[in-house]
C-alpha cells in the first residue's frame, strides 16, 4: 500500500499553533504569577498595571522591525530566534516584585522578542499556504493563542500554589526550548519544485482578485521575499490597511484587558479564588479556541464555494464578532457570580476570535507578498492597545478603589469594561466601510 503523504504545509501551521499555544502559556503565566507575587508583596493595583504594560512597550518596538526581518531574513529563522531569547530571558531573571528595574527590563526583553512572532509566521504562511486554505490555517494558528491561555488558566494557578511564583518561569522556560528543537528539526522553507511560486506570494495566490499591481520584482532561491522596495507610503496611506489596523487595535484592547486583568476581576471583583474555580476559570480562552477554528472554517467555505466574495466574507464574520463582543462586554459587571461572569466573558472573547476571520487574515487578501510587513505595521496598533487598556485598567481600578473603598462594587469595573465594548462596535462600522478582500499590493 502507498504511504499517504502528510502535506508539508500542514506541519508548518501545526507548528507555528504550537508557537503561538505556547507564546501565550508565558503571558497569562506572567500574569498569573506576577500579580500572586505582588499582592503578597502589597504592591498596588496602578503600580501593578505600569509593570504588566511592560511587556508591550518591547512588543510595540519590534512590530514593524521583525515583519521588515522576516521579510529579508526569512520567517523561519527569526521565529526562531525570538524563541530562544524569550525561553533564555525566562528561565534566568527571577521574579521579585521588589526588584523593579531587573524585573521591567526582562519584560521589555521578552516583549522585544515575542513582538518577532507573529510578523514571522504570517510570513511564513503566506510562503506555504494557498488563498483557499489561509482563513483556517491563519485562524487554526491564532487559536493556539487561546489554547495555551486556557491551559495556563487551568494548570499555573495550581503550579503557583504549590511550587512558587518563579516556578511558572522555570516551566514557560522549557515548553520555549521543546519548541524549539521541534521547529529546528521540522521546519523548512518551501522547496522550489514543490512550490514554483515559493515567495510570500504563495502557490495558488492567482485565485486572488486584484485590484491594482505594484511591480516587485522576486529573486531566485531562498524562502524569504526579496524585493525590489516595500511601498512603505502606499501601505501607510492605505485605507483598508488602516481598518485592518483599527480592528486589531480593538481585538487586543479587549483581549489583554481581559488576560492582565480577569484574574483580578474574579478574585477582588467577584471574591472568588482563581485555585478554587477548576476548569471553568479556562472557558474564555477555551471558547476563543473554538470560535476562532471556526470562523476560519466558515469563511473558506464560504469563499471556496462562491456563496461570497472574500471582500463579504471578511465583513460579514467582522461584523458579526464584534457586535456580539461588544454587548457582552458591557454586561459583563453586572454578571455577580462565576457562571455568569464565565459565561459572558466566554461569549465576548468567543466571538472577538471569530471576528478574526475578518480582519486578522485580511492583510494576506489585499498584501500577500507584504504578510508579515502590514502584520508589523497591525500588530504595532494592537501593542499599542495593551499598553494603554492594561496601563488606563489599573489607573481605573485604583481610582476606583479609591471612591468605593475596594473592587468588589458593579461600579468599580463598569468602565474597564465599556471602554472596550464601545470599541468593538466603533471598530466594526470602519471595517464595514473601508476594508476589502481583493489583492491591492503585487
Amino acid at each position: 500500500m502507498k504511504r499517504i503523504r502528510f502535506p508539508k504545509r500542514y506541519l508548518i501551521v501545526i507548528l507555528t499553533f504550537i508557537s503561538t499555544c505556547v507564546c501565550y502559556i508565558e503571558r497569562v503565566g506572567f500574569s498569573i504569577a506576577y500579580t500572586v507575587a505582588a499582592d503578597a508583596a502589597g504592591v498596588n493595583q496602578s503600580s501593578k498595571g505600569t509593570i504588566l504594560s511592560t511587556f508591550y512597550y518591547g512588543y510595540a518596538c519590534s512590530q514593524v522591525p521583525g515583519g521588515w526581518a522576516a521579510q529579508k531574513i526569512g520567517g523561519r529563522r527569526i521565529l526562531l530566534l525570538s524563541f530562544v531569547i524569550w525561553s533564555l530571558t525566562c528561565a534566568f531573571f527571577p521574579l521579585d516584585p521588589n526588584r523593579i528595574v531587573v524585573l521591567v527590563v526582562a519584560r521589555l526583553l521578552v516583549g522585544v522578542a515575542q513582538g518577532f512572532i507573529f510578523p514571522s509566521i504570517h510570513t511564513v504562511l503566506a510562503e506555504w499556504v494557498p488563498p483557499h486554505e489561509r482563513s483556517r490555517s491563519v485562524s487554526l494558528t491564532t487559536s493556539g493563542m487561546y489554547l495555551g491561555a486556557a491551559a495556563g488558566m487551568l494548570f499555573l494557578p495550581t503550579l503557583v500554589k504549590l511550587r512558587g511564583p518563579h516556578s511558572v518561569f522555570v516551566a514557560e522556560a522549557a515548553l520555549g526550548a521543546m519548541w524549539c528543537l521541534l521547529w529546528i528539526k521540522y521546519a523548512s522553507d518551501p522547496p522550489r519544485p514543490e512550490h514554483p511560486k515559493a515567495t510570500a506570494a504563495s502557490s495558488g495566490e492567482s485565485l486572488l482578485p486584484m485590484k491594482r499591481s505594484q511591480k516587485v520584482k522576486v529573486e531566485n532561491g531562498g524562502g524569504s521575499v526579496k524585493t525590489a522596495g516595500i511601498p512603505w507610503k502606499s501601505i501607510i496611506f492605505c485605507l483598508p490597511v488602516w481598518a485592518i489596523v483599527v480592528n486589531n487595535f480593538t481585538f487586543h484592547y479587549a483581549l489583554y484587558v481581559l488576560m492582565n486583568w480577569l484574574p483580578t476581576y474574579f478574585e477582588q471583583g467577584l471574591q472568588l479564588s482563581l485555585h478554587e474555580m477548576g476548569s471553568s476559570k479556562m472557558m474564555p480562552y477555551l471558547n476563543m479556541f473554538i470560535f476562532s477554528n471556526i470562523g476560519g472554517v466558515v469563511a473558506d467555505h464560504l469563499i471556496t464555494r462562491k456563496i461570497l466574495s472574500v471582500t463579504a466574507t471578511r465583513k460579514f464574520l467582522n461584523t458579526i464578532g464584534f457586535i456580539v463582543a461588544s454587548f457582552a462586554l458591557v454586561a459583563l459587571p453586572l454578571f455577580r457570580t462565576a457562571g455568569g461572569a464565565v459565561f459572558c466573558s466566554s461569549v465576548a472573547l468567543g466571538f472577538l476570535a471569530l471576528g478574526r476571520a475578518g480582519f486578522a487574515v485580511n492583510h494576506m487578501d489585499i498584501a500577500p507578498k507584504y504578510a508579515g510587513i502590514v502584520m508589523g505595521v497591525s500588530n504595532t496598533a494592537g501593542t499599542l492597545a495593551g499598553i494603554i487598556g492594561v496601563d488606563l485598567t489599573g489607573q481605573l481600578l485604583e481610582a476606583a478603589k479609591a471612591n468605593y473603598s475596594d473592587l468588589s462594587t458593579p461600579e468599580s469595573w463598569k468602565k474597564v469594561f465599556l471602554i472596550p465594548g464601545l470599541l468593538c462596535t466603533f471598530s466594526s462600522i470602519v471595517f464595514m466601510l473601508f476594508s476589502t478582500g481583493e489583492k491591492i499590493f503585487d
